[in-house]
């Protein structure tokens, strides 16, 4: 089957002619080959690896400057950019050892620098680091990165919060392409699984100079699985085991290459049950299911490089609304419910060009989400179907100076089929111009960038004149200029300092506009302001970073000045027996940082020891502390690696103590929260049984079982503790 597969494959390339071709060896500062040393091309989305003998070939390559990237765990991560104006390129590179993990490409920002080439300090992980923690879900494995925390409900709905700010303040792009699926709502979550992502990228802070609006407070950006080497065929299972939540996690893969076409699918089943609290009983009707499928195929020659992607979601959720009341363990969801379809279909593609090439991604989305009641009648039904545009032309270098002109742009409408409102039938429509340049010398860079956005949203009108769900028509226009700036250089010897300042911008969303009603899980009446302003900030950001072969070292500030921040405030008085809240404006101000070290002893070359703390205060202009923001948290990893003789390679075993402290500064309608420390365990490695080969994964998290509350919690104003003890274990085979 594998011949077949590969033999097809190859018959739609075979009057292809090669073009340019680099190969080499790669060896290291002992002058011996490293073998299986990843030489990827992230533009041609294309890779291979070293031979037992460090040697390498990549073929069909374009005419022009192409950026390669060499990984190799244990090595320090290299960044190339090769001119090609012959048709054999010889390239031998020697690899520096380092005790610390891969400094990877960052494909959030504007010129995909490696991190200590990077002018903004972005956060990377691998979705493998993020699952080695046993987390459920993708967003509580967001959530151990330092600065990142969740608004959560249940087990089920996480939303990401990026420094204080969440819901439509943080963008999440996905397949190249910003996600969007009704993320106003704090019951919403992502809809994104983290089968076939190969890492996140998190922008801490103001990304509108690249991304536009929703932008504000920061991005998380998710790159896709890589496709296999060329000329390789590769198939993956993997399996997790959840003991709280007696739940499953299924996943299956394949990917192939020849050295133009490349093609992957991989399918996903996650289920589980109530999750279970410490004193036994379980959160009822917290049960959830998700299908998940991915797909995409590629291809690339000397003159362009195209991949379609393809991602199906679907989310069975419920909704806990009674706390612990019915005890079982069905998976099957009760009333109410919430169902999800999520299609997301993106076109990347890169034309090169002799000095200069062009980026152009498409991509159109349709989320169909149904709040479904006793019955099955949909209460709740929204369609929003989005359209993205976005091309990005890199002109020919000036000397050092690289510079980028592109054009953004959205076409989104929202249509209503259910029973209730939430908001209105709209169409929203973004445009954005902008251009950004990076100058670098030694080892300092500067780069700074401008641009110009329109959003415009109509709406229809909707129901009754003065009782709830009725809305006016809405015809509005938002401008918004902004800017960034950043300098990056090296004070002395491994000493990085980064400095930026950026601004931001958020259109008022739908909900924000034109909610007149009783909104889902919150237990208020909420009355939206047609008037509202656009909200604009101002961040200032600061990072030192000191590394060298035994000790690692970050330290983060930042200031966050928010004009027309939007929030809901109290009118003080009731419709049909509920609170009323209107949404109000007002200036803001966040501030603060995270700090951490990674330590590894010499000679202990085994032992790691990490540590972080990160901590965030948001106040209004009145003094008043704003909602949602998450409590200071302090972080600690003691980890080791090791080998047991030739059955366990690459073995870990983590112990991990993460305390997070007093909430106390809330918002008015806000109530405080106490403090706790969860301890968890970690253990795996590649197990050897003859030929066989896989990865295994043990994880014992809240080890102590814990009884807490989380301050974001939306489950807390019922006094709901979060999930207590949970084993996970994860086998994961490459076949």
């Amino acid at each position: 089957m594998k011949k077949i597969i590969i033999t097809l494959i190859l018959g739609f390339s075979a009057i292809l002619q090669a073009q340019n071709t680099i190969s080499g060896k790669i060896t290291d500062t002992k002058k011996q080959p490293l073998i299986g040393v990843s030489i990827y091309a992230p533009e041609l989305h294309k890779g291979t690896s070293t031979d037992e003998n460090g040697k390498y070939t990549l073929e069909n390559l374009p005419n022009g400057k192409l950026k390669l990237t060499l990984a190799f765990i244990g090595f320090t991560t290299q960044n190339k950019t090769i001119n090609l104006q012959q048709n054999e390129t010889t390239l031998d590179i020697i690899l520096d050892e380092t005790a610390f993990q891969i400094d990877e490409v960052i494909v959030s920002t504007a010129f995909n620098k490696i991190q200590t080439q990077n002018v903004m300090k972005v956060e990377h992980s691998s979705i493998k680091e993020l699952q080695k923690k046993g987390t459920a879900t993708l967003i509580e494995g967001l959530a151990t990165i330092p600065g990142v925390s969740q608004v959560s409900t249940g087990t089920s709905i996480g939303k990401p919060v990026i420094r204080g700010l969440s819901g439509n303040r943080v963008l999440v792009y996905s397949q190249g392409v910003r996600l969007e699926n009704q993320q106003f709502g704090d019951e919403h979550g992502l809809g994104l699984n983290d089968a076939g992502v190969e890492s996140v990228e998190v922008i801490k802070g103001p990304a509108s100079l690249l991304y536009g609006s929703d932008a504000l407070g920061g991005v998380l950006y998710f790159n896709p699985e890589k496709f296999a080497n060329a000329n390789t065929f590769k198939v993956n299972y993997n399996q997790k085991l959840f003991s709280n939540t007696l739940g499953s996690n299924s996943s299956l893969g394949i990917k192939t290459s020849t050295d133009n076409w490349k093609f992957s699918a991989r399918g996903t089943y996650d289920i589980h049950s109530d999750y279970t609290i410490p004193d036994g009983n379980r959160v009822t009707n917290t049960r959830y299911n998700e299908t998940d499928f991915k797909t995409g195929i590629g291809y690339s020659n000397s003159k362009f490089s195209s991949v379609l992607r393809y991602n199906f979601n679907k989310l069975d959720l419920g909704i806990p609304e009674n706390g612990v009341a019915e005890q079982t363990t069905s998976k099957k969801t009760d009333y109410p419910s919430q169902a999800i379809d999520n299609n997301l279909l993106s076109l990347n593609n890169i034309f090169f060009f002799k000095n200069s090439k062009l980026d152009v991604d498409l991509g159109y989305i349709a989320n169909d989400r149904s709040e479904l009641a006793e019955g099955n009648i949909a209460v709740l039904h929204m369609k929003l179907k989005t359209f993205n545009y976005d091309a990005k032309y890199h002109l020919p270098k000036l000397g050092k100076i690289e510079s980028i002109l592109g054009i953004q742009g959205m076409q989104q409408t929202n249509k209503n089929s259910g029973e209730k409102y939430l908001i209105p039938d709209a169409k929203t429509n973004d445009f954005g111009i902008f251009g950004t340049g990076n100058y670098e010398w030694k080892t300092n860079v500067i780069q700074a960038g401008i641009r110009f956005d329109n959003r415009k949203i109509s709406s229809e009108s909707h129901g009754i004149i003065g009782n709830e769900g009725y809305f006016e028509t809405l015809d509005k226009s938002y401008d918004s200029f902004n800017a960034s700036v950043g300098y990056k250089t090296n004070l002395a010897k491994n000493f990085i300092l980064r400095g930026n300042l950026a601004s931001g911008f958020r259109a008022p969303n739908l909900a924000e506009l034109t909610s007149n009603g009783v909104h889902e899980g919150t237990n208020r009446y909420e009355i939206g302001n047609p008037n509202l302003k656009t909200e604009q900030n101002v961040q200032t950001d600061l990072n030192l970073e000191y590394k060298n072969s035994h000790l690692e070292f970050f330290a983060n500030g930042f200031y966050n000045s928010v004009n027309n921040y939007i929030y809901t405030s109290p009118a003080g008085t009731q419709i049909n027996g509920f609170d009323v809240f209107d949404y109000v404006q007002n200036k803001a101000n966040l501030f603060g940082g995270e700090i951490g070290l990674h330590f590894h002893p010499h000679p202990l070359d085994w032992l790691h020891f990490e540590s972080s703390f990160e901590t965030v205060t948001g106040k209004k202009q009145n003094g008043n502390f704003l909602p949602l923001i998450p409590a200071n948290n302090w972080n600690n990893t003691i980890s080791t690696d090791f080998n047991i003789k030739k059955w366990l390679e690459e073995g870990f075993a983590t112990l991990n103590v993460s305390s997070t402290f007093n909430q106390n500064n809330v918002s008015g309608f806000e109530t405080k929260s106490n403090g706790y420390t969860l301890v968890n365990l970690g253990f795996g490695g590649k197990i050897k049984l003859g030929k066989t080969a896989f990865d295994i994964n043990l994880n014992a998290n809240n080890l102590f079982d814990k009884t807490y509350i989380a301050h974001l919690s939306r489950l807390k104003t019922d006094g709901i503790p979060n999930i207590g003890r949970n084993i996970v274990l994860g086998l994961n085979f490459n076949i």
